[in-house]
């Protein structure tokens, strides 16, 4: 064999030879979300894995295939074993206590659930069908575990990719889309309302209130077990105070790995053959509009919430009523900090979002008693 049919062999091994234009588009797409997670800090712990997949798959698109190791983790998605291991994590590490000291929370966080179900009628118009309609509307929670749940629950693994990478990216820029809504639908003055210290929450209050929601949740929509009932789990580990070791390693260790397992294989579902169509695109524009009729749909109750209680409520707090835990709560703080350095809004603001979690997982389990599921 000459040595140019040996660098010709070589030559037609590299990804050079088989890559698309769509292919180059999705790795530059990669780059961004690379460059705005390490450059710009917006949630890097989500968008690293999730960016490194979507490079890996558009370089090699055979490690999403049979036999390839991407393909296996992403099984793990498929069977909801990885969304459930996530908010067991999140329950371990949140503290559910802003929510019990101040129960209107819930009202907060269920409003920002309206986005939701604009979503479900706008997918709807637009050619989608039922099942499909639900399990794309999700995106309007930002809460990327539930999204990939409802998705396979409903049999729509041929739209997961999408659902899933528009669900986890509206989480990671959560700080760029939520503030301009925030501060279009509130005063100055408003912006500025400074909210009374939360009342301490005992330890039995904090025991018992995992186990309460689980039982109350789950008896009314048995469905919704899989995800309420592993936060809940994980919060107990937290509050209880006997099992350390369970805590640490589901708020750290193993919240972690899945991360990173559950990021990267939900990346490596872009590959360009598969991302680059008007489906995709239609998915993230509804999946863009959902979170902003979330967001406002809670700074606009927040403001009914503030005249009734005569200027208490500080209308900010309603736009962490999504569920991206704690991201959009921080949001909160950072945009009220803005107009007042001395106004800390954080734990008042974890209310809605931890309500939000628990909102977004309810109606998942609305649309699968809906369909059956």
């Amino acid at each position: 064999m000459s040595i140019l049919e040996t660098l010709g062999n070589l030559l037609e091994q590299t990804a050079f030879a088989s890559l698309t234009w769509g292919n180059y588009l999705m790795i530059l797409v990669a780059c961004v979300f690379l460059y705005l997670a390490i450059a710009k800090g917006f949630e890097p712990l989500l968008l690293i894995p999730i960016a490194f997949g979507m490079l890996l798959v558009n370089i090699y698109p055979p490690i999403m295939e049979e036999g390839g190791v991407l393909y296996y983790i992403f099984k793990l998605d498929e069977w909801a074993i990885l969304p459930c291991l996530i908010f067991m994590g999140v329950g371990a590490q949140t503290d559910f206590g802003p929510l019990i000291a101040n129960p209107s929370s819930f009202l907060l966080g269920a409003a920002a659930q309206f986005g939701i179900y604009a979503a479900y009628i706008g997918a709807m118009l637009l050619g989608f069908t039922g099942k499909e309609a639900a399990a794309i509307s999700i995106i309007g929670g930002a809460d990327g575990p539930t999204s990939i749940f409802l998705a396979n629950r409903l049999g729509q693994q041929h739209i997961l990719g999408p659902i899933a990478v528009a669900a986890y990216s509206y989480m990671s820029l959560v700080p760029i889309i939520q503030p301009p809504i925030m501060k279009l639908l509130t005063t100055n003055k408003e912006r500025k309302i400074k909210m009374e210290q939360l009342r301490p929450v005992s330890k039995l209050e904090k025991i018992l209130f995992p186990v309460i929601v689980t039982i109350v949740v789950c008896m009314i929509l048995p469905s919704t077990a899989p995800l309420v009932g592993f936060l809940m789990l994980g919060n107990l580990f937290k509050e209880c105070g006997v099992v350390k070791q369970l805590t640490e390693t589901a708020a750290n260790a193993m919240m972690y790995i899945v991360v990173i397992l559950l990021g990267t294989s939900v990346g490596a579902t872009t590959s360009a053959e598969a991302f680059l169509n008007v489906q995709t695109l239609k998915i993230v524009g509804l999946g863009l509009i959902a979170f902003a009729f979330g967001t406002a749909a809670g700074v606009v109750l927040g403001k009914i919430m503030s005249k009734l209680s005569g200027g208490k409520i500080n209308p900010l707090i309603g736009s962490a009523g999504v569920s991206a835990v704690p991201m959009a709560a921080r949001v909160s703080q950072k945009v009220g900090a803005q107009y007042d350095p001395t106004n800390f809004l954080l734990m008042h603001a974890m209310g809605p979002n931890v309500a939000g979690v628990i909102g977004t997982a309810v109606a998942a389990g609305t649309f699968m008693a809906v369909f059956g599921v």
